[in-house]
């Protein structure tokens, strides 16, 4: 086994396919499929179900996969650690979609200006999906929404530094009458991401904070915050949501907008990690930062 391998490896479980692995790495097909085969025999075990169409990933494969991201990852982290002549490489980043949406494109144009030569793997997922991806050495850091009282981390699990301050809201559908407590909602479903969304989490919270008992309201589950704000405008949910993602919404003033409280977002790694890509970007998106402190390193 070697890294040639691994990589080849994790192309075709990426792309599902050895036509598009081989052209992404260079390399022609007949290539890649002797590499896996070779993988396959030393692992003793298929990794790919293969048809016509794609290759799929055994259960093992899957597993397998898992230990391949942590073994690349740290590979590269280790190139960056030992030759740390100037930003480069491949610096892995998670974020929250409100994030991505409203708060890293002009830290990342600034990012990209300063140094072409780092590539930004960037991916979105909920906060608690995001902190086991960097716990697990799948990704870099993350920016990451943790409620007042850190009671979601044990203390010094990750290093983090305060970025940003959102505006949670709560969003009803255009006409609705104004609100003081949960049960004056008339929509019974609650449109949020899947568990391990800080935001659902809260708004959970806040309903039965006032004795509202969550099998009153259904929760339906989707993936990104346009979905969100149809199904509210379309009169069959509520939701929750940063104001900054409302703000790029068109007529977001038809709707019923009740502010709730303020979540922290948080720049988030593993203790240590300092790659010399990681801290231009750790530099660049606090120059952006509009929280007063946000320069203090917290644990």
């Amino acid at each position: 086994m070697d890294l040639a391998a691994l990589t080849v490896f994790r192309a075709v479980a990426r792309e599902q396919s050895v036509t598009r692995a081989a052209e992404l790495l260079g390399r022609v097909p007949s290539n890649v499929t002797t590499r896996i085969q070779q993988l396959e025999a030393e692992i003793g075990v298929p990794l790919f179900q293969r048809d016509r169409k794609r290759m799929d990933l055994t259960t093992e494969g899957r597993t397998y996969l898992d230990y391949v991201e942590r073994i690349l990852n740290l590979a590269e982290e280790a190139h960056q650690v030992v030759n740390p002549t100037e930003p480069a490489g491949t610096l892995r980043v998670g974020t929250m979609e409100s994030t991505a949406a409203t708060r890293l494109p002009a830290p990342l144009g600034r990012f990209s200006a300063n140094w072409p030569k780092v590539v930004i793997d960037l991916s979105t997922a909920p906060t608690r999906q995001l902190i086991d991806a960097v716990l697990a050495h799948r990704i870099d850091c993350a920016l990451i929404a943790v409620p007042s009282g850190d009671w979601w981390l044990e203390p010094d699990t990750l290093d983090r530094i305060p970025l940003f301050r959102e505006e949670l809201v709560l969003l009803l559908p255009p006409g609705h009458p104004e609100v003081q407590h949960p049960e004056d909602i008339r929509p019974r479903a609650l449109a949020a991401f899947a568990p391990g969304c800080t935001y659902r989490m809260l708004a959970e919270e806040w309903m039965t904070s006032f004795g509202t008992k969550p099998a009153t309201v259904q929760v339906q589950e989707v993936r990104s915050y346009h979905a969100m704000i149809a199904c509210t405008a379309a009169g069959s949910c509520f939701t929750v949501l940063p104001r900054s993602v409302l703000d790029l919404t068109p007529n977001a003033g038809d709707f019923t907008i009740k502010p709730l409280m303020t979540v922290d977002t948080w720049l988030a790694c593993r203790p240590g990690f300092a790659t010399l890509a990681f801290s231009a970007f750790r530099d660049t998106i606090h120059s952006f930062a509009d929280i007063r402190d946000a320069g203090d390193a917290r644990s």
